[in-house]
């Protein structure tokens, strides 16, 4: 049979497929008009957490999760980006991204190739408020991953080619994304709201300026001052007894020398100042990059629950507030969220979007209208759906083995109880819509809004200011006030 022929009988079969799965569809009854009515809220219950402190101060959380033949470590590091001196920023996401370049015993390659060969994967990264080592490995190759894992962590070589290699790499990335609205918004935006001396006001992967000074001399000190195991908590998820594994992890760990770690360097934001907009020019720029926020919150407030209902009710999934607006029903943007970035110390809240420049003002006056009636008493059946939400979406958290690792870092972290999961549905549910309205009103003030909005001033800027939202301040790709 010739290709045409093979092409119209597939089309064919296809149509008649799909002739029948509409037939059925019409044998069911009508299509309903109104979604499901909500189920019950479920409480999640986890497997149990064994924690332990080895002798050197690392402290081990452990789960056993035997249904499938796979083991997660997560080393947790309690120190990121806030640790980058002030001159020096970047220096803690490059120091993590060169864990694995290579050790005193493996070169990059090395390390590439027994990851194939034993069918693991090895990963490092660094926040903010944390650095981490991952590692993800069938039980099976359980001891020379660790093996592998174990010198990665403990003897990183820092060799000057891999430094200069990557130090190159993160220049050329901090020049690419000088060209994209949406990242120039998002490096803006924290800068303005914290001013250029607190660490959460600078970009974790620092700026060209920053990357320019590091040397190999800086990545080898960030590793030495907070790459202690007093200063770390390794999580484990999978097939694993608790008592053996920790036994693993002291023969290999063990000898990890603890010393005093310094702790966060806690920096005052600057006052929170009058709403501002912060017009950043984009020539030619399809779109505009918004943002609009102001201090948040710790992770440690209590009123992490109240804050979360509340802002799934403005910004959060699909049909939050926000985005059924300014998509659904004004077709300004393809998308439009809010959120709270909870951190150690005060981390920001913003609502978020792209949206076609002649629809710029518009768009800042729905955010506007949207953070005011926040503030005021919620529906109780939206109040409700919000609550259903946030609950019904936390058990697909938790069905892989990395899921839960990844879940239990910041139990690690901010020192949440051990209960703390299995008791999510309960503390939701009990959110009521005065907490809701309370937390509105203390943490979005219009007053004191800080908007950063990325794109072509030669056609926004008029319609910015006829809104009278606030005044407008210029500035650069930065963050510097221009004229």
């Amino acid at each position: 049979m010739n290709a045409p022929a093979i092409v119209a009988r597939r089309a064919a079969a296809a149509l008649a497929l799909g002739l029948v799965s509409a037939g059925v569809v019409r044998a069911q009854g009508p299509i309903p008009t109104a979604p499901p009515a909500l189920g019950k809220l479920n409480a999640l219950t986890l497997p149990p957490t064994t924690r332990s402190t080895l002798p050197n101060g690392l402290r081990l959380m452990v789960v056993r999760k035997a249904d499938l033949p796979l083991v997660d470590f997560l080393l947790v590091i309690r120190s990121g980006a806030e640790s980058d001196p002030a001159d020096r920023g970047g220096v803690a996401t490059l120091t993590a991204d060169l864990l694995d370049e290579g050790t005193t015993t493996r070169t990059a390659l090395d390390i590439a190739d027994q990851q194939a060969y034993l069918g693991v994967q090895l990963g490092t990264s660094a926040g903010f408020d944390q650095s981490t080592v991952v590692l993800h490995t069938p039980r099976a190759q359980l001891d020379s991953a660790l093996a592998l894992f174990a010198d990665v962590v403990l003897r990183p070589s820092f060799a000057p080619a891999d430094f200069d290699r990557l130090k190159k790499d993160r220049m050329t990335q901090l020049l690419q994304v000088k060209d994209r609205g949406t990242v120039i918004a998002d490096r803006v935006f924290p800068a303005v709201v914290y001013g250029p001396e607190h660490p959460y006001g600078r970009p974790t992967n620092g700026t060209e300026a920053s990357t320019t000074s590091l040397t190999r001399d800086d990545v080898a000190r960030f590793y030495a001052t907070y790459y202690r195991p007093n200063n770390a908590t390794l999580i484990v998820v999978g097939d694993v007894e608790p008592a053996a594994i920790a036994a693993r992890i002291a023969a290999l760990l063990g000898g990890w020398s603890r010393a005093a770690v310094p702790g966060m360097r806690r920096v005052r934001p600057e006052a929170a100042a009058p709403s501002t907009i912060h017009l950043v020019d984009k020539p030619g720029a399809a779109q505009s990059s918004l943002r609009a926020g102001a201090l948040g919150a710790p992770r440690s407030t209590p009123d992490y629950f109240p804050l979360q209902v509340m802002n799934t009710i403005l910004g959060g999934p699909f049909t939050s507030r926000l985005n059924r607006t300014l998509r659904e029903e004004k077709g300004y943007t393809y998308g439009a969220v809010s959120r709270f970035e909870f951190r150690r110390d005060v981390g920001p809240w913003l609502a978020r979007s792209e949206i076609m420049t002649a629809k710029t003002d518009s768009a800042l006056l729905i955010v506007m209208a949207e953070l005011g009636r926040i503030r005021e008493p919620v529906p109780a059946d939206e109040l409700d759906k919000a609550r259903q939400y946030l609950v019904k979406q936390m058990p697909e958290q938790f069905e892989t083995t990395r899921d839960i690792a990844a879940r239990l870092v910041p139990v690690a972290l901010y020192g949440l109880p051990t209960d703390y999961y299995n008791r999510y549905a309960e503390r939701v549910e009990a959110v009521t819509a005065a907490d809701v309205q309370r937390v509105a009103r203390r943490y979005i003030d219009p007053r004191t809004l800080q908007v950063v909005i990325v794109g072509d001033r030669s056609k926004i800027e008029a319609g910015l200011a006829a809104t009278r939202v606030a005044p407008i301040v210029r500035r650069d790709l930065e963050a510097r006030p221009v004229p």
